[in-house]
């Protein structure tokens, strides 16, 4: 996909997310003043958008299963959604390679404050195209087996498969949910599924003794 990339910002968007393995939102949101060129090291700002529900007479917070607040009594059948923003930062060490290339694009680009100067949808719409490009085949949903286009997330995803298949100890898997941001181990414990293939060998070699 990086080869098969028609700009710089292109490339170097690509890289930042394999090799960072971040969200599309927490790369368009990265500033010049975010990266520590001195000490090889990256602040991402994790912003993500969740719904509240609230009582439309109090503003109380409530539960999916409330029917009436429990605060005001008031009938609550049609409770109001809030957004509400939830912001997590966190400092991400950056190989010389790709912390290089940031260097370059700034310098290049002339760039201030935001490094990409483009959306979200446009961010997905690169993505999508290079995969394209690079002849990647479409991934299929597993549970509604439908196809769906290379994805930013999959990006994300590939470093995480790739850093759980160099090092899959407990240690190892702690560092990269710390790295990726999960709140929940369980959420970073499913990429030891899909890069292990010990119950595969284990398997083989419960029949081995069939071949001789």
């Amino acid at each position: 996909m990086e080869k098969v990339a028609r700009c710089f910002r292109d490339r170097l968007l690509i890289m930042l997310l394999f090799r960072l393995g971040c969200r599309i939102s927490e790369v368009l949101a990265l500033k010049v003043e975010d990266i520590d060129f001195e000490h090889g090291m990256v602040v991402i700002e994790h912003l993500k958008t969740r719904l509240e529900l609230c009582c439309p007479k109090c503003r109380a917070r409530l539960g999916k299963s409330h029917k009436f607040c429990p605060t005001c009594g008031h009938s609550v059948e049609k409770a109001v959604a809030q957004e509400k923003e939830h912001r997590r930062l966190r400092t991400l060490p950056v190989d010389g390679y790709t912390l290089q290339m940031l260097a370059d694009f700034i310098k290049q680009d002339k760039t201030q404050g935001l490094i990409f100067r483009v959306n979200r949808n446009r961010g997905w719409q690169i993505i999508k195209e290079c995969a394209e490009r690079a002849g990647l085949p479409k991934l299929v949903n597993p549970e509604t087996g439908k196809l769906h286009n290379v994805s930013p997330h999959r990006l994300r995803d590939a470093f995480a498969v790739h850093a759980v298949k160099l090092d899959d100890s407990g240690d190892g898997l702690r560092l990269l949910q710390e790295h990726l941001g999960h709140q929940s181990f369980n959420t970073t414990a499913k990429y030891r599924k899909v890069a292990g293939e010990e119950h595969r060998e284990w398997y083989q070699r419960l029949w081995e003794s069939e071949k001789s």
